[in-house]
């Protein structure tokens, strides 16, 4: 299942540079500077990748990015409401950090589990 560069993957790479970018609160509220130093060098590596594979894309997929960022962007949103929601409900959130973090992560899940079944239904046809 090897295949070039696509405007899925591309958003999938620009939500996980977003997701440890969220972390970052995490790292220097809780003063762990060896992991904030890292995550700041892997988030440089992924923006850098992202940045090549934008160079890759050829001008179709270019075209399908925006709408591909834009349920990136209410994903992310409708993760960090579900999150809420369940801390809520759960009443141990330790902090708005957590929450962001947690959040892009949820969010991010929802957005490459969608595209996955996107595919998998185009597929099918």
């Amino acid at each position: 299942m090897m295949g070039g560069p696509s405007a899925e993957r591309l958003s999938a790479l620009l939500g996980l540079l977003v997701v440890m970018l969220a972390t970052l609160p995490r790292y220097l509220d809780g003063g762990h500077e060896t992991r904030l130093s890292l995550m700041l060098m892997a988030s440089a590596v992924v923006a850098v990748v992202a940045v090549l594979h934008w160079r890759l894309l050829d001008a179709v997929a270019r075209q399908r990015l925006p709408d591909l960022l834009r349920r990136l962007g209410f994903c992310l949103l409708a993760g960090l409401a579900v999150m809420a929601g369940w801390y809520a409900l759960a009443a141990t959130l330790t902090g708005w950090q957590v929450l962001i973090s947690h959040g892009a992560t949820a969010g991010l899940l929802m957005h490459v589990l969608s595209l996955w079944w996107r595919r998998e239904r185009s597929d099918a046809r």
